[in-house]
C-alpha cells in the first residue's frame, strides 16, 4: 500500500510585534566620568604590557592572554554595575578581574603564582576568582563560563537579590553547544543574565567570517527570542550606553539579552601565538583609526585637559604597575601543604 506523502507546511514568520530593548545612546559622560573611564583603560592596558614583560622573562608560568585593544569593553560594561551584580568571563581576564576592585598586586601576584594571589598561586593567568569581589572567573574551558553564568543568574533571581550576571565569551565560544542550551534556558525562565559577546574577530587563529556561518553574532539568540544589540567596543561612551540599555531591560524581569561587541585584540591569542594569520598592517590601521585609549584622550582634551594632566595620570598608573610587578617577583610562592587545601568541601 503506497504511503501518502506528507503534506509540505509553510514555514511561519516569527512575530513582528515582539517587544524588544531600545537602540542604546552613546552614554554622555562628564569630565570627572570620562577621566575614570580613561585611567581604567590606561591601567589595564600598562598591566597588561607589563604581564607580557614577565611571561618573556619566564616569572609566569603556563598560558596567558592579553586584553590589549579590548579595553572599552570591560570598562564601559562593568562601570554601570553595582556591588549586587556579578562578573564571570574566559581565560583573557586580567582587566575584568581589576575592574571589580581587586588590587592591581593581588592579580599581578596571582599570575607569578605566589602565594599572596588572589587564588594563593593556583590559578593564574586563566583561573582567577573571587567571591568577595563578585567575580566568578577566569575559565579555562571554551564556553563554559557561559552555563555558569547563567546558573548565576539563577542564583540572582532565586535569592531575590536584584542583581543581574555579565557572562563574557569570545565569537570562538559563540559556536559551542552549551552557549545555546543556556540562552534557552536563561529565556524560559527569564534570568536576569546580559550575554556579551567579545567580538575580536579571531577565534585563536580564525577569522570569524571563516567559522561562523551567521557572522552577525548579536542574532545568535533570535531563535530563543533573546534580543540582541550590536556595539562599537572600541567606543568606551557606546559601550557604557549598551550596558545602560542592556540592563535597563534585564532589571525590568525581561528575560536575558546578548551584546556582540565589535572589538579587536593587538596581540597574539595567547602569549605563544605569533599571529601571522594577519597582518601587521591590518593591526596597525585598527590602532590608527579605532583605539579606545587614544578616542578618550581625544574627547578629554576636548573637555579642556592638558596633555600636561596626562602625563600625570600616566605616570600615576605605571607606577601603581610597577608596584605591583615588584610585589609579586618578590613575594613568596605557595608553601607545599598549600597542594592539599581548597581541594574539596567538607559538610556535617
Amino acid at each position: 500500500m503506497a504511503k501518502t506523502p506528507a503534506r509540505s507546511r509553510k514555514s511561519e514568520p516569527l512575530p513582528v510585534n515582539r517587544e524588544r530593548p531600545n537602540e542604546p545612546e552613546r552614554f554622555v559622560a562628564t569630565k570627572e566620568q570620562l577621566l575614570d573611564f580613561y585611567k581604567q583603560m590606561l591601567l589595564i592596558r600598562r598591566f597588561e604590557e607589563k604581564a607580557g614583560q614577565l611571561y618573556g622573562l619566564g616569572l609566569i608560568g603556563g598560558f596567558c592572554h592579553l586584553y590589549i585593544g579590548q579595553e572599552a569593553v570591560a570598562v564601559g560594561l562593568q562601570s554601570a554595575l553595582t556591588d549586587k551584580d556579578s562578573v564571570i568571563t574566559g581565560y583573557r581576564d586580567h582587566g575584568h578581574m581589576l575592574l571589580c576592585g581587586i588590587p592591581p598586586k593581588d592579580v599581578m601576584a596571582e599570575l607569578t603564582g605566589r602565594a599572596a594571589g588572589i587564588s594563593k598561586g593556583k590559578g593564574g593567568s586563566m583561573h582567577m576568582f573571587s567571591v568577595e569581589h563578585k567575580f566568578y572567573g577566569g575559565h579555562g574551558i571554551v564556553g563554559a563560563q557561559v552555563s555558569l553564568g547563567t546558573g548565576l543568574g539563577f542564583a540572582h533571581k532565586y535569592s531575590g537579590d536584584g542583581g543581574v550576571c555579565l557572562a563574557y565569551f569570545g565569537d570562538g565560544a559563540s559556536n559551542q553547544g552549551q552557549v545555546y542550551e543556556s540562552f534557552n534556558m536563561a529565556e524560559l525562565w527569564k534570568l536576569p543574565v546580559i550575554y556579551v559577546i567579545e567580538n575580536n574577530q579571531y577565534a585563536m587563529g580564525t577569522s570569524v567570517n571563516r567559522a561562523s556561518a551567521e557572522d552577525q553574532l548579536f542574532r545568535r539568540g533570535e531563535s530563543f527570542r533573546i534580543p540582541g544589540i550590536q556595539v562599537d567596543g572600541m567606543d568606551v561612551l557606546a559601550c557604557r550606553g549598551a550596558a545602560e540599555e542592556a540592563l535597563a531591560w534585564v532589571r525590568a524581569g525581561k528575560g536575558p539579552i546578548i551584546l556582540e561587541m565589535k572589538t579587536y585584540r593587538y596581540r597574539g591569542h595567547s602569549m605563544s601565538d605569533p599571529a601571522k594569520y594577519r597582518s601587521r598592517d591590518e593591526v596597525q590601521a585598527v590602532r590608527d583609526k579605532s583605539d579606545p585609549i587614544d578616542h578618550a584622550k581625544k574627547e578629554l582634551e576636548a573637555f579642556g585637559v592638558t596633555e600636561a594632566e596626562l602625563k600625570v595620570i600616566e605616570q600615576e598608573i605605571r607606577k601603581i604597575v610597577a608596584e605591583a610587578a615588584d610585589f609579586a617577583e618578590t613575594t613568596p610562592e605557595p608553601a607545599a601543604a598549600e597542594l592539599y587545601t581548597d581541594v574539596l568541601v567538607e559538610t556535617y
